[in-house]
């Protein structure tokens, strides 16, 4: 299986002269149509497209077990900042950092003044979908990151999403958007979404990580389809508060009007 899984992966990296590597957001639209054919175009833009600095992040964070996502969530982010320009952003579930350094990566490469934020127990503490190392002092490996790639720290809210610290923390601003990545239980995500649904602004994002086991997008070999936790979430968001705009493997991206 993992000979295929190399295989099929390195099948997919290639783009001919003739491939449609097109992810901007004139695109937006037809990959909610075609999710796993605009995976593929993500994936490719990757290797192909994306800067060269995003890229070595990405192959820096894939290196013992420093973090989990798959290639083509860089060329998500990446087009997000550049069609939004955020000004504040937060994440929902840290694990080692890769996604809040990789937001401070992209806005200085964009020289975009972007405050991060993140909230996270900063523990090995699980749930029902996933395990985490549990030898590493997360505070200090996320900080050790960032200081890899010479950026600026980012503001940390050591909590829970589900305790009152953190409640606290996603109402007191106005967020571009907001990244729910944390637990992957039904009951907890749901939470995480009443609570920064109401946070994020007009006009901002709400981006649900592992949510895509029922959109009709089917995985590739190297790829992973979601949990059933997000997944049943975002089927019950309102449509007439949020429109899903954009949809990149199990990444899910909802507009609040």
């Amino acid at each position: 299986m993992l000979g295929w899984t190399k295989i099929s992966r390195s099948l997919y990296s290639v783009a001919p002269p003739w491939a449609n590597l097109d992810i901007s957001r004139d695109c937006w639209e037809w990959g909610l149509e075609h999710r796993t054919e605009f995976y593929v175009r993500a994936y490719r833009y990757f290797s192909t497209a994306l800067p060269k600095s995003l890229v070595q992040h990405r192959l820096y964070f894939s290196q013992d077990q420093r973090g989990f996502g798959e290639d083509a969530f860089h060329s998500l982010w990446y087009q997000l900042f550049i069609n939004f320009r955020p000004r504040k952003v937060l994440e929902i579930g840290l694990y080692r950092g890769q996604t809040i350094s990789l937001w401070t990566l992209i806005a200085r490469q964009l020289r975009l003044d972007c405050a991060v934020y993140g909230i996270s127990p900063l523990t090995a503490d699980g749930d029902s979908a996933s395990n985490y190392l549990k030898t590493i002092d997360y505070e200090q490996d996320i900080k050790s990151h960032f200081n890899h790639f010479q950026l600026p720290l980012p503001n940390l809210c050591r909590a829970y999403s589900t305790d009152a610290t953190a409640h606290a923390f996603i109402t007191s601003e106005a967020w571009d958007w907001i990244y729910i990545d944390g637990n992957h239980d039904y009951e907890i995500a749901k939470q995480d979404w009443n609570h920064c649904s109401a946070a994020v602004k007009s006009g901002g994002l709400i981006i649900f990580d592992d949510a895509a086991l029922y959109s009709g997008y089917h995985a590739p070999a190297f790829a992973f389809p979601g949990h059933p936790g997000p997944s049943r979430l975002v089927q019950e968001i309102d449509k007439n508060q949020f429109q899903e705009i954009l949809a990149i493997g199990h990444n899910r991206v909802f507009l609040k009007k």
